[in-house]
């Protein structure tokens, strides 16, 4: 996008009136429109409220959307995405992005309420920076874990206390809604299907034991599907380059690059994972066994430890499968097929597990679009009016 068209949707954002202006999303990317989809159907819809998304992604899916109480501005990266930020001026602004002020995006000179959606199930002070949540006035968590973790650290820091509110994780609610009604029968003899699925980053599977994982679960025959992080292909793009280049054409192996896509999801029998959060949802939601590869942790936080809080990415693997050291990986076929031999041995206790650990399962979009409105009107003319309101 050019710097002319740039200007043109930071100017579109200035000349909004107030009303426009009282909820505003920011999305960084296109790959976060369903995160906050449901929320916005909610708002408008029944809520009646108007809402502005900001996304600085051109392809963005929420910019073809149409309601009238809907309005899309496309702002990319650059000079005025950062003046946008510094000179803000709305009442509520929700996003997904962390480190709000630590990094070259910061709060606004006016007194904006910031709202942090939490997109994954992890733990918060293991992966992400230290102080990533600090900057937020409220954080709407998926689970007691998430409170835990942050209360632990206000109290350690002598942090003002945030507004934290439960809101589930409608991810998950998907998944288990997707896996319910997924009536796809798998032929007579077909091989199970894997799914590689990882963080990112230098420590993740693809970017240290990728290959020779892929190439021991063809060679023992099973079906294998990669799909990285899409932060993978961002910050080290040649890795699953080269990854894939090795096995592309081989009749077992798929890629698959869509953030939020489920289709490789349901079809597989069994997830390959590291670290990623993405573990939780799913065996908490389709109730089907985990591998972990045992890479190093992504450790953003070298103090996680203070907090005595075991990070749920780590406290939950016995409970949703095997972990296999990445020096043993020819081991891989026998722990999965330990995995796979009673596919119903996890579900009870994947049930009664899932009820303990999110928050308002099947209610979190409606309440947390309803909090959302609700925390507006309280913010009403605070931040859209300016610096002196």
């Amino acid at each position: 996008m050019s710097f002319f068209a740039a200007w043109k949707g930071w100017r579109r954002f200035r000349k909004l009136p107030a009303e426009w202006r009282n909820i505003v999303i920011y999305s960084e990317s296109g790959q976060d429109w369903h995160q906050f989809s449901g929320l916005v159907d909610q708002l408008n819809g029944p809520l009646d409220r108007k809402t502005c998304y900001v996304t600085s992604d051109a392809q963005d899916p929420g910019l073809m959307r149409q309601h009238p109480n809907f309005m899309a501005i496309c702002i990319p990266e650059g000079l005025f995405l950062t003046i946008f930020f510094q000179v803000n001026q709305s009442d509520l602004f929700v996003l997904t992005m962390m480190d709000l002020d630590n990094l070259q995006l910061k709060r606004s000179l006016h007194p904006v309420h910031y709202l942090y959606l939490f997109h994954s199930m992890g733990s918060t002070h293991m992966v992400d920076n230290e102080d990533s949540f600090d900057h937020y006035e409220s954080l709407f968590c998926a689970g007691p874990h998430q409170v835990r973790e942050i209360r632990r650290r206000e109290e350690l820091r002598g942090l003002p206390a945030k507004h934290l509110f439960d809101y589930g994780h409608p991810r998950l609610e998907e998944v288990i809604e997707q896996g319910r009604s997924w009536q796809k029968i798998k032929p007579e003899g077909e091989p199970p299907v894997l799914l590689i699925a990882p963080t990112w980053g230098d420590t993740s599977i693809f970017n240290t034991c990728g290959r020779e994982l892929i190439d021991v679960l063809l060679a023992a025959g099973y079906r294998v599907i990669m799909r990285p992080h899409y932060q993978s292909n961002r910050q080290t793009p040649e890795v699953i380059a080269a990854v894939r280049k090795v096995f592309e054409g081989h009749e077992r192996f798929e890629y698959v690059d869509r953030q939020g896509e489920t289709e490789s999801i349901l079809r597989s029998d069994l997830l390959i994972c590291d670290w990623s959060a993405m573990a939780l949802e799913y065996g908490l939601g389709l109730e089907k066994p985990v591998l972990f590869i045992d890479v190093p942790r992504r450790i953003r936080n070298p103090n996680w430890r203070e907090l005595g809080i075991e990070a749920i990415e780590n406290s939950m693997r016995p409970q949703l499968g095997e972990v296999l050291s990445p020096d043993d990986l020819q081991s891989a076929p026998a722990a999965i097929e330990r995995l796979l031999a009673d596919p119903g041995r996890f579900r009870n206790m994947i049930r009664e597990l899932r009820e303990n650990i999110v928050f308002r399962l099947g209610h979190s979009v409606p309440d947390g679009a309803a909090e959302i409105a609700r925390l507006a009107e309280q913010q009403q003319g605070v931040g859209s009016a300016g610096k002196n309101a």
